[in-house]
């Protein structure tokens, strides 16, 4: 099934991301986690692209193989652009297609000094389109509310978003945010610009202070004086502050689930006990909205 027919069907969609274990971990330790979230039934998973998993890119493709064909979730897996040329995606694809998998999230990927950059495709919309080409999958695509970092300002981003989706994304995952009414100005931004398919809200439950500083290092993500308040008051204590990151991602859900939000990506960072406690708290609005 495509990704974006899942928001005909109901509504909110909710979706999880996890992505392949580090060089050092068993790949059993994925499965473990992939058999505890079978049991909160996802509408979809989602499996990062990562050269650092302990079978490299290729790992994505047999996680996301697995998700679909052991687990009976519905798959997307990521696939940048940023390091690779059209012979290498071509590949990449073939080897989907073969695993039967058929959605995919294109991204360009971040650059890495460290990574020789090549430039078949410049931008995600240039993977979308070329993906869209070959034809055989539904493709995803990235969105940020608060503005992708490269872009000069939001009108520039939205005009970005728009070439994406009209390249042919069916379907958008938005980064992480922590101010909701960020994310209902980008949707409004992105509504008027014509952009009318599915946007889901991406929410990462913060669970430690280090985190939270790699993660807004990475994005830019703004941090609202509460939630500030909330990880200055409680960073000492890593289980009273596993507790609050859980409490203000429910919120932050019910606020978005009560204004209509198309679906919540939860990214995971593969543990399921987080997952759980949010889909606890939030199971009676899930079957309400269906």
């Amino acid at each position: 099934m495509q990704i974006s027919k899942l928001f005909e069907q109901k509504s909110p969609v909710l979706s999880f991301e996890v992505f392949p274990p580090k060089k050092e971990s068993p790949i059993e330790t994925i499965y473990q986690t992939l058999d505890e979230l079978h049991d909160l039934s996802p509408d979809f998973i989602s499996v990062t692209y990562s050269a650092g998993g302990s079978g490299g890119n290729h790992l994505t493709c047999d996680i996301a193989s697995a998700i679909k064909n052991k687990y009976g979730i519905l798959p997307i897996a990521h696939l940048t652009c940023v390091s690779a040329d059209k012979e290498q995606i071509s590949a990449e694809l073939d080897r989907l297609k073969e695993n039967g998998v058929e959605n995919i999230l294109a991204l360009r990927g971040d650059i890495n000094p460290n990574v020789p950059r090549k430039y078949d495709f410049a931008h995600a919309s240039d993977l979308t389109a070329f993906i869209k080409e070959r034809g055989g999958f539904s493709v995803s695509g990235a969105c940020y509310p608060e503005g992708h970092y490269e872009s000069e300002n939001l009108i520039e981003d939205i005009l970005h978003l728009k070439k994406k989706v009209d390249a042919g994304a069916e379907h958008l995952i938005s980064q992480l945010f922590f101010d909701n009414d960020l994310f209902y100005s980008f949707l409004e931004r992105a509504r008027i610009a014509g952009i009318s398919v599915p946007i889901e809200a991406g929410i990462m439950p913060v669970v430690n202070k280090k985190q939270i500083e790699r993660m807004v290092s990475l994005c830019g993500a703004s941090l609202p004086q509460k939630f500030v308040k909330m990880i200055n008051r409680y960073e000492h204590n890593p289980e009273a502050l596993r507790d609050a990151g859980i409490a203000y991602a429910v919120d932050q859900i019910v606020d978005l689930i009560a204004n209509g939000v198309d679906g919540i990506h939860l990214y995971t960072m593969n543990n399921p006990y987080i997952a759980r406690k949010i889909c606890e708290s939030i199971g009676a609005l899930r079957q309400t909205n269906v």
